[in-house]
């Protein structure tokens, strides 16, 4: 048996987190079983449905790594096989015509919940014989659900899960107006893609006993399910907007690499022994759905940024600089020219160390595109007192005649000029970094200062001698 499993998100806004991670889920466990990872696009919501969404979905699993097998399915394009099996239960008897109003539908909820009862469809036609309808009438298909006995499946996160056939009312698999039900064509889709495992979200567990009535009515094999714990909160609750991101989209925004998102999702709600931080090949290596939780994960923001931090450090300066670059193009008073990626180039080593995302690593080198005079925040201005002003004019000659320009190099002249001054280092390395960068953070001066290059160097001191 080749191990197929699939995504099928609908195309109704942005890609969830939750949904993010089921996706990643399905095709960690496809390659692991050196097996098939497919897409379907549930679009049967018409009113709901947009090209943009759907655009999102794929490009969200682009950024993810989340590369699926063969082309896209497209739910809607398939509604005439969806029909087809609706109207092969009907002729077989094991679905039947409904004829019931909106009304009577309606009604017939009202009474049940009055009788302290699920408002469920009643079976009203179950039995009838279709003449008695009026002439013409709509009717929506329904399926005959088992009146007897219960319904078990061995659910491979969940374990044995059992519903009573009493609990199960006779769904509508093809509406009145001929367009099948989500219920019906997600079973038909499995069937026809050769579905071989179904991994979702734990909130789909009552819609597998009513899709399985659906296989045995058509004598088809069910595949294995797995059904993950939700992802909450960091408070236990259902995640939401008030606990920060919700989308993947907001955390690329965020600044969030997709190998640090995944590395995490992969570890919310799945273990293996002390592993932490893994490799996508570690990681289809090693999943197996015997590792995921039963119990809801909750959302760690602060691990995230932990995981992020580590990603960054090891991520490529290459890389980083063109996430940056393209980050900065949107500041105001930033210039973005070849002069600036070099120089963000250059200082990358040193930048990635301290940021936590890449939001903060362009925060931290937007400092190497602003043009002079700079502006200072509040701990750069207490460095620029003007005895520190004379001290850095006095620095510039030295540095003037620095060659070549380099760390090492700027790095003695400092140390030559701390000595000569009587100053311990940081006496001079902190009025030349506010001076430099506008703040007190930043990576070592000396790198810093070659990276700026002289002439840079010196217009910036020359500014704030004069400002």
């Amino acid at each position: 048996m080749t191990v197929r499993t699939r995504f099928a998100p609908s195309p109704t806004g942005l890609l969830h987190i939750g949904n993010a991670r089921a996706a990643l889920f399905n095709f960690l466990y496809a390659r692991h079983c050196g097996g098939q990872f497919v897409l379907r696009i549930e679009d049967t919501d018409k009113e709901r449905s947009t090209q943009k969404a759907v655009d999102v979905i794929f490009d969200g699993l682009k950024w993810m790594g989340l590369t699926w097998d063969g082309e896209p399915v497209f739910q809607s394009a398939r509604e005439e096989r969806h029909k087809e099996v609706a109207l092969q239960l009907l002729a077989e008897g094991k679905a039947y015509k409904c004829f019931c109003t909106p009304e009577e539908l309606k009604e017939m909820r009202e009474t049940a919940v009055a009788e302290g009862k699920p408002p469920r469809y009643n079976g009203m036609w179950r039995d009838r014989d279709p003449s008695e309808a009026p002439a013409g009438a709509p009717y929506a298909i329904r399926i005959k659900a088992p009146r007897e006995g219960e319904n078990v499946i061995e659910d491979l996160v969940q374990g044995e899960v059992r519903v009573a056939n009493a609990e199960l009312d006779d769904m509508i698999i093809l509406r009145s107006d001929g367009t099948p039900t989500y219920q019906h064509a997600v079973v038909v889709d499995d069937h026809d893609m050769e579905i071989t495992h179904v991994i979702r979200g734990d909130d789909h567990l009552t819609n597998t006993f009513r899709q399985l009535m659906i296989y045995r009515a058509m004598g088809w094999e069910a595949p294995r399910f797995a059904h993950l714990p939700l992802i909450h909160g960091p408070d236990g609750a259902k995640l939401s907007k008030r606990h920060g991101a919700q989308s993947v989209v907001e955390f690329r925004e965020m600044g969030y690499l997709p190998e640090a998102l995944c590395n995490y999702l992969l570890r919310l709600g799945w273990g293996h022994g002390d592993a932490e931080i893994l490799s996508r090949d570690e990681q289809i290596r090693l999943f197996d759905l015997s590792g995921v939780g039963r119990s809801a994960s909750r959302m760690d923001y602060t691990k995230l940024e932990h995981v992020n931090a580590v990603y960054l450090r090891e991520a490529d300066d290459e890389r980083l600089t063109n996430d940056v670059m393209e980050r900065l193009a949107g500041r105001e008073g930033v210039e973005t020219g070849p002069e600036v990626r070099k120089r963000v180039l250059e200082l990358m080593p040193g930048l990635k160390e301290r940021a936590r995302t890449l939001v903060e690593l362009t925060d931290s080198a937007a400092f190497l595109g602003r043009q002079v005079p700079l502006s200072f925040d509040a701990k750069a201005e207490k460095q620029l007192t003007p005895e520190n002003r004379q001290m850095l004019g006095e620095l510039a000659r030295d540095l003037a005649v620095v060659e070549p320009f380099t760390a090492e190099p700027v790095h003695e002249a400092l140390k030559l000029f701390a000595e000569k001054h009587e100053l311990k280092l940081g006496k001079v390395a902190q009025p030349l970094r506010a001076a430099l960068c506008g703040t007190t953070v930043s990576p070592g001066i000396d790198a810093t200062a070659a990276a700026l290059g002289r002439d840079e160097v010196l217009a910036r001191i020359g500014a704030v001698q004069n400002g």
